[in-house]
């Protein structure tokens, strides 16, 4: 496997009026489990659904109904455990979360505060080739999500949808590891990635299946160097939380404003209160939601419903077999086996399809050739359309054989795009098209060579020019490709330019 070695980015560097100051960022990010069914119900988790058509007597809060986990989204918890290198806990327990809220049928959240069931991980963040941030994984727990209020379909009264009251819910807590709000992106980008790798979570950020809280705080340089040694977080600023983020762009934008709202603050000669925000892209601030509040004003305690959760090393070790070769592994290996760079190598790998299509049109050829077709030629033309690889109209084995076509020599790079756009808009086998429009190109270097000859006997001026400036060579060998349709081998042509004309 490929040795890879990384150097940390610059924190970013925020000029105040007064003094210079560093961001300091933490993560909860909230995954929805890939389950068909509810973490403690056996209610579908469809999105779209008519509304309150997926729920079940437990979702509602109805008396005398208790809940009865789910052992596949304990098992999708398991499995994002051991995808971020974390400790997986043989024994957690739930406890209840109490608040009111009007899509919280029950009054209170099942969730896992005090004994989750995965402890400390990591995960490295790319940020550029030999550039990224290691971010240590705190915890990930467990959780029930709420339902969903609806303001805006009638002037005098609110509507609540309670689908998704009891889907379960992944909170992956990150230490505040993050030091920008590019590098804050990065990271839910990687999370997100790691988590289709491993299934347990599909990332649509649109139907706020993968949703980020995001905390944020500012310190001077060096303060965060201190806090490292000792632990100790009064070296760093008071933190605020921005809630339910679900775009990398609004990320960016609402770490951006609060970290220079909370600098004109504390240069003002304020205080930053503890308080959850809201980030307003339109307005492009954030603003007071609430006093953030602390596990004591939850009032938890032991859910007295569901019993210590207990699972065997047997079956963890079973759930580590199973898992799939993750993005970085992938990524070392696409540069060690093909010789790929860590830029194209972090292209394929970016998303799961990506690098099945790869995978695919690689087989028993060129690794390198297969890239530069995949990113260059296809992801181009994916992007103009809108399209990803999972609605390609060219597949993996049509690919191929475009690539076997120029590695033949059968067709030259220029006929290859050519090809390609055949393809890509009417279908068919690249190779059988090739014959039957006689696309071939020209490796008969006496035909190569009868019209070098006839365009160096037509030109004779260009002729001295060229042998006095062997740059302008490339003249002769453009008039060459024009003379033949472009379906002379380039390279013969070449060589054969470059003999005639004694250069």
């Amino acid at each position: 496997m490929l040795d890879l070695t990384y150097e940390p980015p610059k924190p970013k560097v925020i000029a105040g009026a007064k003094h210079d100051w560093e961001l300091v960022i933490g993560m909860e990010v909230h995954a929805q489990v890939a389950s068909n069914a509810k973490l403690f119900s056996g209610a579908s988790t469809q999105f779209g659904a008519e509304p309150n058509s997926n729920v079940a007597m437990v979702d509602a809060a109805m008396p005398g109904m208790l809940p009865v986990i789910n052992a596949f989204c304990v098992e999708q918890a398991v499995r994002t455990g051991l995808g971020l290198k974390a400790q997986i806990n043989l024994k957690s327990a739930f406890d209840r979360k109490n608040y009111f809220y009007p899509d919280l049928p029950q009054g209170y959240q099942i969730s896992q505060l005090y004994e989750p069931i995965v402890g400390e991980g990591e995960v490295l963040v790319d940020m550029e080739p030999g550039v990224a941030r290691l971010v240590r994984i705190e915890r990930i727990h467990m959780e029930q999500d709420a339902g969903k209020s609806v303001h805006d379909m009638d002037p005098n009264m609110s509507f609540v949808d309670l689908n998704r009251t009891g889907v379960c819910l992944m909170e992956i807590v990150s230490r505040p590891d993050i030091r920008g709000p590019e590098e804050a992106a990065a990271y839910v980008g990687k999370m997100r990635q790691i988590l289709r790798y491993l299934g347990t979570c599909d990332g649509n950020m649109q139907n706020g299946n993968l949703r980020a809280d995001v905390n944020v705080s500012i310190c001077r340089p060096g303060d965060y160097e201190k806090y490292q040694e000792t632990q100790d977080f009064s070296h760093l600023g008071t933190r605020c939380e921005i809630k339910n983020m679900n775009s990398m762009r609004f990320i960016q934008a609402a770490i951006e404003v609060e970290a220079r709202r909370q600098i004109a603050i504390v240069e003002g000669g304020g205080s930053v209160d503890q308080e959850t925000r809201l980030y307003d892209p339109d307005k492009n601030e954030t603003r007071s939601m609430r006093s953030k509040e602390e596990a004591h004003d939850y009032r938890y305690f032991p859910d007295p419903d569901l019993l210590p959760l207990e699972i065997e090393q047997a079956w963890v070790d079973e759930i580590a077999a199973s898992l799939p070769e993750l993005p970085d592994e992938k990524k070392a290996r696409f540069m060690g086996d093909f010789g790929l760079t860590e830029y194209d190598a972090n292209v394929l790998t970016a998303d799961v399809a990506n690098s099945a299509y790869f995978e695919e049109a690689s087989q028993g050829r060129d690794g390198k050739l297969t890239a530069n077709w995949v990113i260059n030629e296809l992801f181009g033309r994916l992007k103009k359309d809108d399209k990803d690889v999972t609605t390609s109209p060219v597949s993996p084995a049509q690919l191929g054989g475009i690539v076997d076509l120029i590695a033949s020599d059968a067709i030259s790079g220029k006929i290859a795009k050519d090809l390609f756009e055949i393809v890509y808009t009417e279908g068919g086998d690249p190779a059988e098209i090739v014959e039957a429009r006689g696309m071939k190109q020209v490796t008969d270097t006496g035909a190569i060579e009868a019209a070098v000859d006839q365009i160096i006997a037509d030109n004779p001026d260009q002729v001295a020019k060229a042998r006095e400036n062997p740059k302008l060579a490339g003249w002769f060998v453009g008039q060459v490709m024009k003379a033949t349709g472009g379906k002379a081998n380039p390279k013969a042509v070449n060589q054969l330019v470059s003999t005639k004309l004694g250069l």
